[in-house]
């Protein structure tokens, strides 16, 4: 059962849900905490994550089994169910693109991000989307859906969002991991696209998009003409 917590202001609704875990809370799925405002937030690599007044700031639960596909596999998941959340809302739905391996573009700008956190036999997934404002980043250029007309409702957005990711999880645990990677790459940004991915050990490789393996691991082409499988890192889309 769908259900939604909204607390007025916290430090990071991901460290919330973690400390419920660990302290003996069983957490329903379907069960969102959405913040109207988070001082601590997080993003991928221990990036904070800036929030703004009428945006998206919310996570859930995954209760994982031994019949679920790789649990990597649900950040894609998420992605295309925040995709669908937000497709309706545009009034050109070209605009919008995936990058691996969860990010959420507009015109090329960043405007959703999802973080994905093992806790146990569980996954705690956080999602942030800029409805009606955008930090500005260091490092990557951000937008928001305010830019295009009036912002969405946050409350509205969240019912939405719950519902599409309820549909997608129960979709990913009935057919598995192919139908998510086909449907992934219609919404991804075209097959050949130049791509740098970044390392956390400060490692750089450029190459081009060549789609997904089985698994949801990026492919990339390099430019001796070899193929790099990617499992971790940061990827820019590389501006034309």
């Amino acid at each position: 059962m769908l259900r939604i917590e909204t607390v007025r202001e916290t430090g990071s609704t991901n460290a919330d849900l973690l400390a419920r875990i660990a302290a003996g809370d069983h957490l329903a799925e379907g069960l969102w905490l959405v913040a109207d405002r988070q001082h601590a937030g997080r993003g991928r690599h221990g990036r904070s994550w800036l929030d703004g007044p009428g945006n998206f700031m919310g996570f859930t639960v995954i209760h994982l089994t031994p019949h679920d596909p790789a649990p990597a596999a649900l950040s894609l998941v998420a992605a295309l169910a925040v995709y669908e959340a937000v497709l309706p809302r545009l009034p050109d739905p070209r605009r919008l693109q995936l990058k691996w391996p969860n990010d959420l573009l507009l015109g090329g700008d960043k405007m959703a991000g999802i973080l994905l956190e093992r806790a146990g036999n569980s996954a705690v997934l956080g999602v942030g989307v800029n409805l009606a404002a955008a930090p500005a980043l260091p490092d990557r250029r951000a937008g928001h859906l305010a830019t295009l007309g009036p912002a969405p409702d946050r409350d509205a957005f969240a019912h939405d969002l719950a519902a599409r990711f309820d549909h997608e999880l129960a979709r990913w645990r009935r057919f598995g991991m192919e139908p998510v990677i086909a449907r992934w790459l219609a919404a991804a940004h075209p097959r050949g696209a130049p791509l740098s991915v970044h390392g956390a050990d400060g490692s750089r490789l450029s190459g081009t998009f060549e789609g997904l393996a089985a698994d949801g691991a990026l492919r990339l082409r390099l430019a001796d003409g070899t193929i790099r499988i990617i499992h971790a890192g940061d990827v820019a889309l590389e501006r034309s």
